[in-house]
């Protein structure tokens, strides 16, 4: 399938990554957004060019594209689908919401053309939002969840699915009931819980935030994106991520339980904290590494670095002087000091290495 024209409807993160990675391709875009300024922005970007649904002249059809993607939140993906429909917007459709189910049952309801449209969701994003936080590489080895129905004809299909690939995404087919499911489990109920531990920070003192550290701060990370979006998805994904919600509220009541009966000098109470620790681990481990497949095990340099220009780029000039791949790396900053530690993941082997090469060199490393 050859995508030489792609519309995009809706000009926020995912929507304007989209673009952005389809315009390296190659590909021809056109933007649209309720909001001028958002297209206007996401236009500046380098996304696309403006479409204009009226066309250049009263009563012209507009230009007719080979696919639409549909970057609206959950409830507007069926009404903007029929519209686009009833204009003959393009050949094929599909959305990027977070939500699979509900917006299809929705577009039929309404009586949108299902042999042309592709249910479709990407598995990346941030904690940030709007045109200006989108990147080119957003998608760049992320699974992207394709969607077809009974209905779908094999050609929307493979629109959408070459339009995953050119994205630099890796398509994974799946029912839109599966992927609800899923997405509660490792992307919806994790930002509420999320929430729920960043809300206990809100009332903090400030002695306890003058103690926060780096786990603080991965575990609360997603909870800074934006409310109003987020209540959009949980919505239509209501009853699964109850579900899981659930149960992590199940587990940490029986947490809560043991530690009161510890405190009371019941020892035994910790067998139930301990195995609740170790499923967690059991958990963490399952967590798919970056090129699929169980996590491998890393080795971590540490080593600290100055908070100026430059110092991030010195530290990985030297691993590639050595031939070390950086495979990850996190940065701690000390609060009230002008310098932070980071930590370097590497192979196992090549983890001496580096260290040598550091020190050689000057670096200071813990």
């Amino acid at each position: 399938m050859d995508l030489r024209t792609v519309l995009v409807v809706g000009t926020g993160l995912i929507g304007t990554s989209t673009a952005l990675a389809l315009r390296k391709r190659g590909v021809r875009v056109l933007l649209a957004d309720r909001d001028p300024g958002a297209v206007r922005l996401a236009r500046e970007l380098g996304a696309g060019e403006e479409w204009f649904p009226e066309g250049e002249q009263a009563g012209e059809r507009p230009e007719r594209a080979d696919l639409a993607i549909i970057a609206v939140p959950p409830a507007h993906v069926a009404t903007e689908l029929l519209a686009l429909q009833r204009i003959g917007a393009a050949r094929f459709y599909t959305d990027v919401a977070s939500v699979k189910a509900e917006p299809i049952h929705r577009a039929a309801q309404l009586g949108c053309d299902l042999t042309s449209y592709v249910a479709s969701h990407p598995l990346a994003g941030r904690e940030k939002s709007g045109p200006g936080a989108a990147r080119e590489d957003l998608f760049l080895g992320r699974p992207w969840a394709l969607c077809p129905t009974d209905e779908s004809d094999p050609e929307a299909r493979a629109a959408v699915l070459r339009m995953i690939e050119l994205c630099g995404a890796n398509p994974v087919e799946v029912t839109a009931v599966d992927h609800d499911r899923a997405v509660a489990v490792v992307s919806h109920a994790p930002h509420v819980a999320a929430s729920a531990v960043a809300a206990r920070l809100a009332d903090a003192t400030d002695v306890a935030l003058g103690l926060a550290g780096q786990g603080v701060r991965d575990v609360t990370r997603i909870a800074g994106s934006d409310p109003g979006l987020w209540l959009g998805i949980l919505q239509g994904n209501a009853s699964p991520v109850a579900e899981v919600l659930e149960a992590v509220a199940s587990d940490l009541a029986d947490a809560a339980n043991a530690l009161r009966a510890l405190a009371e000098g019941d020892g035994t109470a910790t067998d139930e904290i301990t195995q609740l620790l170790k499923r967690g681990v059991a958990g963490h481990d399952r967590i798919p590494g970056k090129h699929g497949g169980p996590a491998p095990a890393y080795a971590v340099v540490q080593v600290f670095v100055g908070d100026r220009p430059g110092q991030l780029a010195r530290l990985f000039q030297v691993c590639d002087e050595v031939g070390v791949n950086v495979e990850d790396v996190r940065l701690e900053h000390a609060p009230g000091l002008p310098l932070g530690i980071a930590e370097v993941s590497v192979e196992p082997d090549a983890a001496v290495t580096l260290t040598k090469a550091l020190h050689e060199r000057g670096w200071q490393v813990p």
